[in-house]
Formats: C-alpha cells, sequence, structure tokens
C-alpha cells in the first residue's frame, strides 16, 4: 500500500517518531526548568517519557499491514513496530540500571538523556527507513548520540580517547557507506529499497558489487564485526559504564535493523554476492571475538570481545538468505540485547565510588560476599554461553538450525565450535565467584529496586529459556517469507 497524502492515516504509523522528536524537546525545557537542581527529576520524566513512547508504539500500530508512507521514505510494519517496542523497553531498563551510577560520578545531567532519546530517535528511523536518505539519516542520528556520550564524562581521558577513535572510525564507514549507496543509486536510479530491490536480476555487475562491498563494510563496523571492530573493545572500556551499556544493547537492534533494510529487502535480488562477504565478516568475528576474549583479564573488555563474537551469530543469520535466518538472527538480537542489559547492570550494582566492579579479579568469591548477585550473573554468563535452559541456548540454537537448513554445514560446524570455546571464558567468571577466595572485596551495594529489576531480568533470561517459544513465536510472525 503506498500513501503520499499528507493526512492523520497517513502520519499516524510514524507517531512513534513525532512522539520521541516532540519528547526530546520537552525533557529539554523540563530540565532547564524544573531540574536545575533536582537532575534526578529528568532521569524519572526520561523513563516515563519512554514509557509513553512504547505505548504509543503499540497503541498506533495496525497489526498485520505493511506500509510504505512518505514517498518510500517510511516502512510501517509488523518488524517495525516490534524493533521499535524493544528499543523504547530496553532503552529505558539501561537508564534505569545508569542513574545510582550516574548520580554518584556526578554525570547525571540533562544533556546525558537527550543525547540518549536522540539515539534512540536514529534507532526508529532505521527501524522503519525504507529509502537510502532515511537509513542515512538515522545512522547519523544514532552514531553522532553515540560518539557524544561516550565522551560525557570530560574528566575522564581514556573515555575521550577512546570516543575519537569510535568517531574517526566512524566517519570513515559513513563516508563509505555513501559511496556505496551513490553506486547503488547511480545503477538502480532510484533511492527506493523497493525499487532498488528489483533493479538488480542476473548476474551481478562489477559496480555493484563494489557498492555492496562498500555498504557491507559500513553494516559491518556498525555490528562492530571482524576486521572493523577496532573501536569496540575500546569503547566498553573506556567509557563511563552506564554508556559502555547502552552502546551495548539498543543500537544492536538498529544494526539488525540496517542489515534487514538495505541487505534483506532493498538488495534481496543481489543475495548471492553480499551473503558471501557476510559469511567471511561472519566466521573472522567468531573466531577472533573468543580466541582474544580468553586473553582477558577486564570484564568490560571481555565483554566487547563477546559482543564480536555474537555478532558473528546474528551475521550467520543473514547468511543464509532466507526468512528462517533472518527470523533466527531477530531472534538472537532481541536475546542477547536483554541478556547483555542484564549482565552490565550486575556490573553497576557491584560498583560504588573509586571502585568500577570491571575487573575479572573482583568477582573472585562473590557467592561468599553477595550470593544472590553472584546468583543473578550466573544466570546471564550461562546464558550468554549457551547453555541450556537458558534462553541464550535456544538463540543459538535457530540459527544453527537455518544454517543447516540452507545448506551451510561447514558454517553451523564453525559455530558450534566457537561456542564451545566461547563457553570456557563465560564460566570462568562462574568458576571466580563461586570457587575462588573473597578476599577484601567489597559486597555490592543494596540498592533494591536495581536488584529487584536485575532479577526480573535474570528470571526473564530463565523463564524464556524454558518457554523459547513465546518470543520466537512473535519473531515467525513479524518476519513474513519473502
Amino acid at each position: 500500500m503506498n500513501d503520499t497524502t499528507f493526512s492523520l492515516a497517513a502520519i499516524l504509523p510514524a507517531m512513534p517518531e513525532i512522539y520521541l522528536t516532540g519528547a526530546i524537546c520537552v525533557l529539554l525545557l523540563f530540565d532547564v526548568f524544573f531540574a536545575l537542581k533536582r537532575p534526578e527529576r529528568t532521569a524519572t520524566f526520561a523513563l516515563l517519557l519512554l514509557l509513553g513512547g512504547a505505548a504509543i508504539t503499540l497503541a498506533t500500530h495496525e497489526f498485520g499491514v505493511r506500509q510504505v508512507l512518505f514517498d518510500s521514505m517510511y516502512i510501517a510494519d509488523d518488524l517495525g513496530m516490534l524493533l521499535k517496542l524493544a528499543s523504547f523497553v530496553f532503552v529505558a531498563v539501561a537508564l534505569f540500571y545508569s542513574n545510582d551510577y550516574l548520580a554518584r560520578r556526578k554525570l547525571q545531567q540533562g544533556e546525558y538523556y537527550v543525547l540518549t532519546l536522540t539515539a534512540l530517535l536514529g534507532i526508529l528511523v532505521l527501524t522503519s527507513a525504507g529509502n537510502l536518505l532515511s537509513v542515512y539519516v538515522g545512522i547519523e542520528l544514532l552514531s553522532l548520540s553515540l560518539y557524544a556520550l561516550v565522551a560525557f564524562d570530560r574528566d575522564n581521558g581514556i573515555a575521550a580517547e577512546a570516543a575519537m577513535k569510535y568517531f574517526v572510525l566512524g566517519a570513515i564507514a559513513s563516508g563509505t557507506l555513501l559511496y556505496g549507496m551513490s553506486l547503488i543509486y547511480g545503477l538502480s536510479g532510484s533511492l527506493s529499497l523497493q525499487v532498488i530491490n528489483h533493479a538488480f536480476s542476473g548476474e551481478p555487475s562489477l559496480g555493484l558489487i563494489l557498492g555492496l562491498a562498500m555498504v557491507v563494510v559500513a553494516i559491518a563496523f556498525k555490528f562492530g564485526a571482524v576486521p572493523f571492530h577496532m573501536w569496540v573493545p575500546d569503547v566498553y572500556q573506556g567509557a563511563p559504564t552506564s554508556v559502555t551499556l547502552l552502546v551495548a544493547s539498543a543500537p544492536k537492534i538498529a544494526s539488525f535493523a540496517v542489515a534487514y533494510r538495505l541487505l534483506a529487502e532493498g538488495l534481496g535480488d543481489a543475495t548471492g554476492t553480499w551473503t558471501q562477504m557476510l559469511a567471511i565478516l561472519a566466521v573472522l568475528s567468531l573466531v577472533a571475538g573468543n580466541i582474544i576474549a580468553i586473553a582477558q583479564t577486564n570484564l568490560r573488555r571481555m565483554l566487547a570481545y563477546s559482543a564480536i563474537s555474537n555478532v558473528g551469530f546474528i551475521l550467520l543469520g543473514f547468511v543464509t538468505g532466507t526468512s528462517a535466518g533472518y527470523q533466527a538472527s531477530l531472534y538472537f538480537t532481541i536475546v542477547y540485547v536483554m541478556v547483555v542489559l542484564g549482565t552490565f547492570g550486575v556490573i553497576l550494582l557491584g560498583s560504588r565510588n573509586g571502585y568500577e566492579a570491571d575487573e575479572l579479579d573482583d568477582y573472585k568469591g562473590l557467592a561468599a560476599r553477595d550470593p544472590s548477585l553472584a546468583f543473578i550473573m550466573a544466570v546471564f554468563m550461562f546464558s550468554t554461553a549457551g547453555i541450556p535452559p537458558f534462553v541464550g541456548f535456544w538463540a543459538k540454537l535457530r540459527v544453527i538450525e537455518a544454517l543447516i537448513g540452507a545448506d551451510h554445514i561447514w558454517l553451523s560446524g564453525v559455530a558450534v565450535l566457537m561456542s564451545v570455546i566461547g563457553a570456557f571464558y563465560y564460566l570462568r567468571v562462574v568458576w571466580l565467584m563461586y570457587f575462588d577466595a573473597p578476599g577484601d572485596r567489597p559486597r555490592g551495594e543494596p540498592r533494591l529496586s536495581l536488584r529487584f529489576v536485575v532479577g526480573v531480568n535474570a528470571a526473564a533470561a530463565l523463564a524464556l529459556g524454558l518457554m523459547p517459544d513465546a518470543l520466537l513465536d512473535v519473531c515467525l510472525k513479524v518476519v513474513r517469507p519473502g
């Protein structure tokens, strides 16, 4: 259905983006007039705005209907709705986890929440992008906000260095993406992903291969896939933990959206070309991420390489070039973001002024010092490692099943082998917590509300593992066979 008329019916599907744009402006004014001396008010107001956005996303969506609006710039469908709803919820959880941390380090400023909501707006734009222009606008909204957030702590030289590396490499990736898009536009004669999808058939030309290669390079950078992963460890370790939590979670949804809209929907007729490129990136990410993670002693840096290896799994779903693979990638992405949120929630719970709780040694004997926190962390480690009955097991299994269904037997073998290797460094954290002496390390602070939400997060990882079809059925419905 195409509708370019400016009417309420035409703009209603875009209400989440419209609402969030207005919410950012309102948040700015609220911070200036009502929260100059009480920054916690801005934090609470931002959470309320995010919950309102989630409600509006559900209320304004027409299930089972796909609409292409604003001269192909915007796609409203069930997949976009799910990704937006997940983004609102995950960003709200990330801010809730971060509030105490920001307050203790005097980083709880209005600008932090404005930048976070602006990054979220970029994610929303990407989830419904139907045009090369809207893809680029969404990427830049998200990226520029994250660059600023990484450098938000002005007294932290390491964070500034990480932000500079992130910015420079990101600028190169953006330029590469633009050049690739220009080649695709020149060959297809259109910016619309719908038109581009039917413009290429038969044997790909050299120009198309070059354009696809540049687009894939940019997508790999946004995912943090090898060999375009150089920014990931530095940002994860150098940025404030609250920012690392944000970078590690919701932007993964945006990366999935970019890959799906741009490759699966926009360049579906060239699947045979870009799947080969993604296969190389996926294998490199799995191998390098898992092997280098073993040598890390800093938990945040270990999680950075873990993220790189998990990106390999997400890309493997796209390598299949099938609906089953895309569904598996979507399922894996949502599960991964949920689990990594909880993992960083535990790190924030264990931290205090002058103590970040981000070294592996900080978790020695945690079960003796703080049994509940150790149990919650163990749940997340088991889930990320892919050990049943936790949800991470089913997420990896679905990707492997999709690979086998598409006759990529050797890739499924690589995925299984790397999962076994990866389990070592996740289980090492559990070993340190339960079998090493605690020493004189401090106990995590009580913060009952935060503990409760992190506990609910862990319970969700277990419950979805025991009932995997609850989330999987949703992913199957929103990614329809093409």
